[in-house]
């Protein structure tokens, strides 16, 4: 292992990177409370100026990815297709097999400079978290229970706020509703069993309602579907751990508008819910059919383009890193020198705290610790 590889590697750095990310991100969220005060007088100017601070909090997520462990991220698609990607609105619809699968979408929304204003279907829970919690709720970033009964009203609300959103975004989704496993995959199979649908092999069944309602509420505002398939060369597994490390992987996502690599305008997506319902469940069988072919080949029958990174992402954690670093090494330096015994000890704390709350926050991420509501809602559809 090189010297760049071997300091990777250490704790401190991951305590310093875990620092910089929390005290900035508190910090932005803290300047985002008050930025309310326009939203009566100017939302357009509220929201863009949120679009702002939230990349700046995301972008140190995704130079992780791209600069620490130097992630290669090869994008299969139409070369025509390719440039209309970051130009339009548009709902991209992503899978859900992977740790680190938020952390590539968002790579992905920022190269083509839509990451700020990218929007996502998250759980309710979410909305509480600090930083990347409270980063989306000023994003508009629209929220569920995960209970379509009591969540129906408010989702298509939150939806049809978005009609005169003032940046191009991307509305990221994850039809399939919950991280893959094995389990999950059985019990989901069961249920397509039940319902007369064609079995997968790489996905779940997918939950067709939130689709259907976003695509209803966001009509003649977003221009395309991308439908997007991750995989990572070698049968990789990657995890947030690994890219804190710094270890460096190989993705490959298909990115297609809708299938086959042609584009289709959002108007010719059913407007019907189950005529809607009844295309996306074809999309579905349709990635199956891509998963199988990159299981077999290794490779995506789609021109491979490798799109370029962009510096901001860098120059943002610097910027962060030379703001707050110098306060925190003259207090260390200052705890060393005043040699009590009582603030040793503290500060010691402070670390051993710091430490436990990374771990954490990386095993939020992590598969065997995802949520049980791919298990137990469709055990309850089965009865």
């Amino acid at each position: 292992m090189d010297i760049v590889g071997f300091l990777k590697s250490q704790f401190i750095c991951h305590l310093l990177i875990c620092y910089i990310f929390i005290v900035s991100g508190l910090i932005i969220n803290f300047i985002q409370l008050f930025t309310l005060i326009l939203w009566p007088i100017n939302k357009q100017l509220f929201r863009r100026i949120n679009c702002r601070l939230a990349y700046c909090i995301s972008s140190q997520m995704v130079m992780l990815l791209e600069w620490w462990s130097g992630t290669d991220c090869t994008l299969y698609t139409d070369p025509e297709s390719y440039n209309k990607y970051g130009k339009e609105n548009a709902i991209v619809i992503l899978n859900h097999n992977f740790e680190i699968d938020f952390l590539c979408g968002w790579n992905f929304c920022e190269r083509f400079g839509v990451l700020g204003s990218s929007k996502v279907l998250a759980k309710k829970e979410l909305s509480y978290m600090p930083i990347i919690g409270w980063m989306w709720y000023f994003l508009e970033i629209v929220f569920c229970k995960r209970k379509w009964e009591e969540d129906r009203k408010t989702v298509i609300q939150k939806l049809l706020n978005l009609r005169d959103y003032p940046e191009n975004f991307w509305f990221l989704i994850h039809c399939e509703g919950t991280r893959f496993t094995e389990q999950k995959h059985q019990i989901s199979m069961q249920v397509a069993e039940a319902k007369g649908l064609p079995k997968l092999k790489y996905h779940l069944l997918p939950r067709t309602k939130g689709f259907a309602v976003t695509v209803q509420c966001l009509r003649n505002v977003v221009s395309a579907v991308y439908d997007s398939t991750l995989n990572f060369r070698n049968n990789e597994n990657p995890t947030l751990l690994g890219v804190l490390n710094g270890k460096k992987y190989q993705a490959d996502l298909y990115f297609l508008l809708f299938t086959f690599g042609r584009r289709i305008p959002l108007e010719e997506v059913p407007e019907d819910e189950q005529e809607c319902s009844n295309w996306l469940h074809k999309l579905y069988q349709e990635k199956d059919a891509f998963q199988e072919e990159y299981y077999r080949t290794g490779t995506y029958p789609a021109v491979p383009i490798v799109p370029p990174r962009r510096p901001w992402t860098l120059l943002n954690w610097l910027f962060w890193a030379s703001l707050l670093l110098y306060p925190l090494f003259k207090l260390l330096i200052n705890t060393i020198n005043s040699g009590s015994s009582l603030t040793l000890a503290s500060f010691a704390f402070v670390i051993v705290m710091a430490s436990v709350g990374v771990r954490w926050m990386i095993g939020v991420t992590e598969i065997n610790k995802g949520s049980t509501y791919g298990n137990n809602d469709n055990k309850q559809k089965q009865k």
